[in-house]
Formats: structure tokens, C-alpha cells, sequence
């Protein structure tokens, strides 16, 4: 077993997860643990490498059995050196980062950084929904909107390591203040946080609605993908209006993305997408094929739902630093 084993990481905002894998991607052992942002940065990595080890421990491995580790992080970051520049969902502490060098040293193994919607986007290619397929552009909708470009079978990362930035492509000029500060990208309309704004504003203007009692009932303070499944379960006109929109906006953005890189297959991933399934990736799909300037063999472009759901990044991650291997 010496040596024929990856780890991937996939570090988020709110918890960071780690797998032990084989080389063709098969979960060996897992752990998942709170991230805990608001303790800082140093904090945080050495939480990671704990959550690191316990899922050696869960694989019933060790160090020495590792080739290489891969993790996927948030913000814009240098691939090549291994740096975090700043990332806005895990604070100011993390300003010009080298994670890649400490969690090297750490854990005594190479280890690869990329985005963490990079990675994912490399998980679904390999072994999820864009298997087989030689270009692909993922797309996860959560707190924002992300998205990762796989062209002629390579991770497309652009000359500043910045390509994929999908969720601030411009759907509704002088629309929502975008947390990027500009105005009307999809990510202001369609994300799940736009979501949640848009519901409790028209409550708020005396909209009726039955997701303040959900809320009650569930104990939650915001509005999760199975909040706002309920609501649309149950009826809830304002939710279904607001779905609506951003489905239409996110069609939008499908469009966009296949008129500028005509690919194979469009992923789309994230836990409302997963949660609604069908219900949402048909409105979508029949959004966008209306906006495809190439109307021809619009059935060679498929517009599917992520395979791999949470285990995406790690998984991507983990096969990113099986490629790190081969340099």
C-alpha cells in the first residue's frame, strides 16, 4: 500500500472535509470538521492537519502511505506557489498564505492548491457527471456562484489563475449589489443568498408565506436548501416566484457560457440544485436553449446534475495531486 495513496481536501467557509483515496478515486476513510473562520488562519490550518490525520485514521492508514495531498480553497490564489492571496469567506488572516508549503511540511507529503470550484469542476470531470466527456464547464450554486472550465481534458485556470469566475457575468445591468461591489451579477440573483434576500424582502412588504413558520419549526435563522424545498412543497407563492427568477437567471448564465465556450456539458451543482434535482435543471436547461446563438444540435450540449454532490471537491482535489505525480 506504501505510497499508492491521495488525500484531498476541500476547505470551506462554514466546515472543511478530507478523504483517503486510491489512485482511481475509491473513499478509503473520511473526516469532516467545522472550520471555525473567525479564529484566523494559523488556527484553522492546524485544524486541517488534525482533520487530515483523523481521516488517515479513519482509513486505518498513515503518513508513510500517502504520495501526495490536493486541497481546493476559496478565494484567488496561485496554483504554482501554493498561495492563498485573500479569500473574503475566510477572513483577512488569510491574506498571502503559502498553504501549500505548511501543510507540506506538516504532513511530509507534495501537496497541490487549486480553487476550491476548480477542483470540483476536475471531481466531476474524472469521476462524476462529465466523465467521458473531453470539455466541461461546472457550475456550483451555494452562498455564491462558482464555476470550473475543463477544455480538451485539462483544468483551463486562465493567464492569472482566474478563469471560471462565472458568478460575475452580468445578467440584469443596474440589478442587486453584488458582494464583488459591481451590480447585476448572477451570483446577486441567483444564488442561494439571493434567494433568501428576495424571500424576506417581499415578506417583509407584506408578502404572505409559510417560510417564517418553517423557519420556527426547524429552529434555523437562514433559509436552507430544505427550507426552501419545503416552501415550494408546500405551495408557497412567493418562494415559487423567486425560484423562478433566479432559475431564469441562471438559464441565462447556461447560455452565456455555452455561446462563449460551446462545450460538451454544463454541470450544475450545489445544494439547491441537488436538493430541487429535475425542478430545477429543466426550467434552466429550457432557459438557456432558448438563448443558444448556435440552434443546431442543441441535444450535443448536455446540461446535467452533479454526480459527486459534496465529495466533488475532495474528490477532485485528490485526483489533482494524483497529477502532480506524473510532473
Amino acid at each position: 500500500m506504501a505510497k499508492k495513496l491521495l488525500v484531498g481536501v476541500d476547505l470551506g467557509g462554514t466546515s472543511m472535509l478530507a478523504v483517503v483515496t486510491t489512485k482511481k478515486g475509491k473513499i478509503l476513510g473520511e473526516k469532516k470538521n467545522k472550520t471555525l473562520a473567525e479564529e484566523g488562519a494559523s488556527s484553522v490550518l492546524e485544524r486541517l492537519v488534525k482533520t487530515v490525520e483523523d481521516a488517515l485514521k479513519d482509513a486505518g492508514v498513515k503518513r508513510k502511505d500517502v504520495a501526495a495531498l490536493g486541497i481546493g480553497s476559496p478565494g484567488p490564489l496561485n496554483p504554482k506557489t501554493g498561495v492563498v492571496y485573500h479569500t473574503p469567506n475566510l477572513g483577512p488572516t488569510w491574506n498571502n498564505t503559502p498553504v501549500a508549503e505548511y501543510l507540506s511540511e506538516k504532513l511530509s507529503v507534495p501537496v497541490v492548491l487549486d480553487n476550491d470550484v476548480n477542483v470540483g469542476a476536475v471531481g466531476e470531470h474524472i469521476l462524476g457527471a462529465g466523465r467521458g466527456y473531453r470539455s466541461l464547464v461546472a457550475i456550483f450554486v451555494g452562498t455564491g456562484i462558482g464555476g470550473g472550465i475543463i477544455l480538451k481534458n485539462k483544468l483551463y485556470q486562465g493567464e492569472r489563475y482566474t478563469a471560471g469566475e462565472v458568478g460575475h457575468t452580468i445578467v440584469a445591468a443596474n440589478g442587486p449589489l453584488c458582494g464583488c461591489g459591481r451590480r447585476g451579477c448572477v451570483e446577486a440573483v441567483a444564488s442561494r443568498t439571493a434567494i433568501e434576500r428576495d424571500i424576506r424582502a417581499g415578506i417583509a412588504a407584506g408578502r404572505k408565506s409559510i417560510v417564517p413558520r418553517i423557519l420556527e419549526e426547524t429552529g434555523r435563522d437562514t433559509m436552507s436548501s430544505s427550507v426552501i424545498e419545503r416552501a415550494l412543497a408546500e405551495g408557497d407563492e412567493l418562494t415559487r416566484e423567486v425560484m423562478d427568477q433566479a432559475m431564469f437567471y441562471m438559464g441565462l448564465l447556461v447560455a452565456n457560457v455555452v455561446n462563449m465556450l460551446d462545450p460538451q456539458v454544463i454541470v450544475l451543482g450545489g445544494g439547491v440544485v441537488e436538493r430541487l434535482g429535475a425542478a430545477y435543471l429543466d426550467p434552466v436547461r429550457e432557459t438557456a436553449e432558448q438563448y443558444y446563438l448556435n440552434q443546431m444540435d442543441k441535444d450535443q450540449v448536455h446540461v446535467v446534475l452533479s454526480k459527486l454532490a459534496d465529495y466533488a471537491g475532495v474528490l477532485g482535489a485528490a485526483m489533482l495531486a494524483r497529477e502532480l505525480l506524473k510532473k
